[in-house]
């Protein structure tokens, strides 16, 4: 018969190797979105630059460099276009090995006594993962925050200076169109998904699970006065629950149009 401890250490290195394969695929997956910025902007340059060549044709005699230019687009286009091909087939392994890993990482959570008092040390140590988590959430809602609040700032500061630099009817006047419309889109962006209220709740709720964790860990507050183990673990187990709960509840209230709340 298999102990305890075994079945608790082979869990750990699942979720060791699956935090890892997870990683892989989140690096695989940026550097796609990478490429494939890439990929556009210099297909997008390539045309340009293209359109320069004809019209040189037509209207001057195109020096080298534009020909040379084109080319090494060209060139780079094709070299990130492979990329993203071969990187495309990196993501569906590793997205195998995550969904695997995630598997077996399940299968050996249920040959742990679930009644046990390893299962709710597992829990406590696990909650470490649930705050990095939201956390990590919580630092990307709000850089994209900070990131649309400076869009919103520096385009209108650029709209206002185009408009009266291009008054009249110049024949660039459509940037200054092009900026404001970007803060619009942007502003609107920024009231629909509430990124700012998301990070703020994300962060607030990972600040109070490390705040029970710590508790739990040095026996103070609340979890003081309970002298068994076993009772606090539960109480930690219960009071974590109950903040991720309303963490949920929190993201659904964002999620509603304030129409649907008030029909509610």
């Amino acid at each position: 018969m298999t102990a305890p401890h075994d079945e608790q250490e082979k869990y750990r290195q699942l979720t060791k190797e699956y935090e890892l394969a997870a990683d892989r695929l989140r690096s695989a997956r940026s550097a796609q979105v990478t490429y494939l910025v890439i990929l556009v902007s210099g297909f997008s340059l390539a045309a340009l630059l293209a359109y320069s060549v004809v019209v040189g044709l037509w209207e001057s005699k195109p020096v080298l460099t534009r020909y040379v230019g084109l080319i090494a687009l060209l060139v780079l286009c094709i070299t990130f276009g492979n990329l993203l091909i071969k990187n495309r087939r990196r993501i569906v392994e590793f997205d195998l090995d995550v969904r695997n890993l995630s598997h077996d990482r399940q299968s050996a959570a249920t040959r742990i006594p679930s009644d046990s008092i390893e299962s709710l040390r597992l829990y406590r140590e696990a909650s470490q993962d649930i705050i990095s988590q939201f956390r990590a959430r919580a630092t990307r809602n709000l850089r994209t925050h900070n990131s649309i609040q400076a869009v919103i700032i520096i385009g209108s500061i650029a709209a206002s200076t185009t408009t009266a630099i291009m008054a009249g009817s110049h024949p660039l006047s459509w940037i200054s169109t092009g900026l404001t419309a970007l803060v619009s889109i942007t502003a609107g962006m920024a009231a629909y998904f509430k990124f700012r209220e998301r990070g703020y709740n994300l962060q607030s709720t990972a600040d109070e699970i490390e705040k029970n964790y710590n508790a739990a860990q040095f026996h103070i507050d609340e979890y003081g006065e309970i002298e068994d183990e076993d009772d606090r673990l539960r109480l930690f187990a219960r009071n974590v629950e109950r903040l991720r709960e309303e963490q949920r509840k929190r993201e659904l209230q964002l999620e509603q149009s304030p129409g649907h709340k008030e029909e509610r």
